[in-house]
């Protein structure tokens, strides 16, 4: 028989109201004025930042932004304007196609189903999230980018190191309707408390729920641990 994992619901519900005190309006921040927009937008962040794809979507979405404007336009067309975001020839072949395809099967509506949205070249799960969470107001999964996969491990809400695995263990603990603000705030957080490196362990309102704070990204004690015992 599988051993049952214990559950600290108390330390998760003191996580999740804490994030909520710190980033009560926290959004995605990628500049969108529809669901397309939206989904383009995202397929454009892999690799890069919200910054830099904000830098530019507004060029491309005043001449392409919509699915019929997008499915008529040429690789030639696209690729100068999205080449700062990396990886531009793939990500033109994943937009266009994505665009393409809403035309032909979907009547140029972004569709609204994981199943659908999953169908779009360039999609999985994580932008199917996005667009579902940010665009339509849906709770079916989590996002679970580079920022959410750090914090959800620093802040003990899972030790699973895939995104799909970690998707699976975040939807079972927190709670539904809080999912997609949740990823927002976290991904708030680890933009500008928990960073990858030097993590502000000492400024952060988390620290007390959170089984890292104050160690090293080896594990060991430094910076800004506190007096006493290290937290177990």
């Amino acid at each position: 028989m599988a051993r049952s994992v214990r559950v600290d619901h108390a330390r998760i519900k003191a996580v999740v109201d804490g994030l909520e005190a710190l980033y009560p309006d926290a959004h995605c921040e990628l500049d969108f004025k529809s669901p397309f927009q939206l989904l383009i937008a995202t397929i454009l962040s892999a690799q890069t930042t919200d910054v830099r794809v904000n830098l530019v979507t507004p060029k491309l979405f005043a001449k392409y932004g919509t699915p019929a404007k997008l499915a008529a336009a040429t690789p030639q067309e696209i690729e100068p304007i999205i080449m700062s975001t990396g990886f531009y020839r793939n990500k033109t072949k994943s937009i266009l196609g994505a665009a393409r395809v809403i035309m032909e099967d979907f009547a140029g509506k972004v569709p609204q189903t994981m199943d659908e949205l999953l169908t779009l070249p360039g999609v999985a799960r994580k932008t199917a999230n996005v667009v579902l969470g940010s665009a339509f107001g849906m709770n079916e999964g989590f996002v679970v980018d580079t920022h959410v996969m750090r914090l959800s491990q620093r802040l003990g809400l899972t030790k699973e190191t895939e995104p799909p695995k970690i998707e699976q263990e975040l939807v079972t603990k927190l709670p539904r309707d809080r999912w997609t603000k949740l990823g927002h705030q976290l991904i708030w957080h680890g933009r500008r408390v928990c960073f990858a490196r030097k993590p502000k362990c000492g400024e952060c309102a988390l620290a007390p729920h959170c089984p890292s704070a104050f160690l090293d990204p080896s594990g060991a004690a430094g910076g800004a641990k506190r007096s006493g015992k290290k937290k177990q």
